[in-house]
């Protein structure tokens, strides 16, 4: 039986043209804990860049009809396009070292055709504490109870 993927093939024809492009992202969030089985839920995919400057970043949204929409006061960056709608960029991760440093301590998500660096699961708590937004701070006990169990199979192996 097929793998399903939370990521439609549009969608993941734009992380690939990312990938072909040699533009350095992690996937970041709520997302990545799902990612790593968490069971949470989230209405979109946050992606950290190392640098939105990359020119690789706007050959991979032209390639896959995105776009990216300038901050207009205090609103951040964003993508535009049908095949971009459900990521969202993350300016900065609350609590964190820079990108390069989480990158080190990132993992590798498959998703099918591609594997993803995705921000840790100790890594997204931290952001989620640091941050302490509300609903931040709810979800915080179910990331902590998958982390355990994470950490309780690894032991296992």
């Amino acid at each position: 039986m097929a793998e399903k993927s939370i990521f439609t093939r549009k969608e993941l024809s734009f992380l690939i043209e990312l990938q072909k492009q040699k533009v350095e992202f992690m996937i970041v969030g709520a997302a990545a804990a799902a990612l790593q089985g968490a069971p949470v839920v989230t209405q979109d995919i946050d992606l950290w860049f190392r640098d939105l400057h990359d020119p690789g970043l706007k050959k991979a949204l032209t390639k896959v009809g995105g776009a990216i929409v300038p901050p207009i006061g205090l609103h951040p960056p964003t993508l535009a396009g049908e095949s971009v709608e459900l990521f969202d960029i993350v300016l900065t991760m609350h609590g964190l070292g820079p990108f390069d440093e989480e990158k080190e301590r990132s993992i590798l998500v498959n998703l099918g055709p591609l594997s993803v660096r995705t921000l840790a699961l100790d890594r997204v708590i931290k952001s989620k504490e640091a941050a302490g937004r509300p609903k931040d701070l709810r979800n915080l006990p179910v990331l902590r109870d998958a982390l355990a169990v994470i950490k309780k199979r690894r032991r296992r192996r």
